[in-house]
């Protein structure tokens, strides 16, 4: 396993480590390619740990694995091999990445003992029926360890948190600014107890482990709100893993102004909202925001003198004053029959989750036509294809061009931290295979991610890119002419028109994020990816 790991070191590993490694004579080691599984715990005090900032990995061959990253660390080693009783072998790794293995499980070993979990580390921890713990008082471990997780999760700002077992460890991972970080790794023997208080929190059926099950919990607040968590359980092979999705009401004060539109963006924007009748599509992929920015036209439309009306699977944000339904597609109340049914309730204004498939899309259409503003979302990857999706779901291209006003596409990038981002300088070749104009290279300033502990990794939170495509004559030509998704685009381009790419650059160019954050998240050229 240890050839395996230094061989895999190559072009990561910087020359300091090599330096320290080839000084010592110990093997160089690439902690990314060890499995985490493995690293084992509790073999010697964590004030030695800090002390010297050396990590116990593992046992290979009646030696323990001893990972360092300076030459001072190798003091530690004889101090190890008298309170371990074991030979020692040092292992040298990149500084930085012994740094988050060494937070990461000083983290997780903390907030185990913050919540008394340490009579339950050994293999003869008590057995409890699955929901034992809701007969108990709340204080018990589990329930203190779910409910610190919950509300570390909105301390720091995560939009899901995962709850995964595996054959050796259960792992606990947030999801935050769009990219997963393990948070902790409880003991594997109470994955099963986890999971059950979650499931008796979101009032599921605690027997039934071999189905998938939703259910909701309400975290109430001291202010009286509370939060809401969409819950969500698979089977797997080690049990059942569990993901919140967190739903912040907070996200229905979003208004225009908080989507950082630029200027015409806007106008584009607000113009198709005061349109009595029409269509607004926003597309882009689970997780770009496309709900936030509905929710942000809907505040804005949102009076006494409209009859607003949505269909959301299921409902996330609560809006004084919309009439919310939740798609229940069990019993037959699927987007399409939420459209029939509002169709008869005298709307102004409708928006529909999601446009699926031809029924719910034609009578989408249909009331865009016929005096009613529609908003909407599709999956797809630019503001073309959004036509070309539709054509192919069977709407008539002349359909197309008269009901449709405006296409968003966006996506949400990692804004970089402005305490520690870094000016950035990169050769003209790079920055014009970029997609940058060769009239901008020589005043361009961009900046690259470094990491505080302000940030994760050099950023802290999300800015909005935008794509609008307005339909308007010679769109609607082309549209009719059954152009495809590359004559739109072309269409657009001589509209003037950004498209992501050229809006995500924008960013980049404003140092409000990176490049490696625009390669992440639009269109790379010249590579036919995205």
């Amino acid at each position: 396993m240890l050839g395996a790991a230094a061989a895999s070191a190559g072009k990561e590993t910087s020359q300091a480590p090599a330096a320290v490694a080839a000084g010592l004579g110990a093997p160089l080691l690439d902690l990314d390619a060890l499995d985490p599984h493995q690293i084992e715990r509790g073999l010697i005090d964590r004030r030695l740990i800090r002390q010297y900032q050396a990590l116990p990995l593992l046992r290979q061959g009646g030696r323990l694995l001893i990972a360092l990253a300076e030459p001072a660390a190798m003091a530690a080693v004889d101090e190890i091999r008298f309170h371990t009783g074991l030979p020692v072998q040092p292992v040298v790794v990149e500084a930085g990445k012994l740094n988050r293995a060494l937070q990461l499980q000083d983290r997780g070993e903390s907030l185990l003992d913050e919540v008394g979990l340490e009579e339950l580390q050994g293999d003869a921890a008590p057995a409890m029926e699955p929901g034992a713990e809701a007969a108990n008082a709340d204080e018990t471990p589990i329930v203190r360890l779910v409910n610190r997780l919950l509300l570390d999760a909105l301390q720091a700002g995560a939009s899901d948190i995962h709850f995964e077992p595996f054959e050796t460890s259960c792992r606990v991972r947030f999801r935050i600014d769009g990219i997963l970080h393990e948070i902790t790794r409880p003991p594997v023997h109470i994955a099963r107890r986890i999971a059950s208080r979650l499931k008796i929190m979101a009032e599921m059926d605690i027997a039934e482990r071999r189905l998938p099950q939703d259910g909701r919990i309400r975290l109430p607040a001291a202010d009286g709100g509370g939060v809401d968590f969409r819950v969500n359980t698979l089977p797997t092979l080690w049990g059942e893993k569990l993901v919140l999705r967190i739903l912040d009401g907070g996200g229905a004060q979003m208004d225009i102004d908080a989507l950082g539109l630029s200027g015409p963006q806007r106008e584009l924007f607000e113009s198709a909202l005061k349109a009595s009748q029409g269509m607004i599509l926003v597309t882009g992929p689970t997780g770009s925001g496309k709900t936030v920015t509905l929710y942000a036209g809907l505040r804005l439309l949102n009076s006494p003198e409209r009859n607003i009306a949505t269909a959301e699977d299921p409902v996330e944000i609560n809006l004084e004053g919309v009439n919310q339904v939740a798609v229940n597609n069990r019993i037959g109340l699927d987007f399409a029959a939420c459209l029939r049914a509002f169709l008869r309730q005298d709307p102004d204004v409708l928006m529909v989750g999601e446009i699926r498939d031809l029924e719910t899309a034609a009578i989408a259409v249909k009331a865009a036509q016929t005096g009613h503003l529609v908003l909407s979302t599709l999956h797809t990857n630019s503001a073309g294809e959004t036509l070309t999706r539709l054509r192919n779901m069977g709407i008539p291209p002349f359909n197309l061009a008269t009901s449709i006003r405006l296409i968003i596409a966006q996506r949400l990038a990692r804004k970089l931290c402005g305490h520690c981002r870094q000016p950035l300088r990169l050769p003209g070749d790079a920055l014009l295979q970029a997609g940058f104009l060769e009239t901008e290279i020589d005043s361009l300033q961009l900046h690259g991610a470094r990491g505080c502990e302000h940030c994760k990794g050099g950023y802290r939170g999300r800015v909005g890119i935008y794509e609008m495509l307005p339909v308007g004559n010679e769109l609607a030509r082309v549209i009719m002419g059954d152009g495809n998704a590359l004559d739109i685009a072309s269409q657009a381009e001589t509209e003037g028109h950004e498209d992501l790419r050229r809006a995500a650059l924008a960013r980049a160019a404003a140092g409000l994020t990176s490049l490696d954050e625009v390669n992440r998240v639009t269109w790379t050229p010249g590579t036919g990816r995205q």
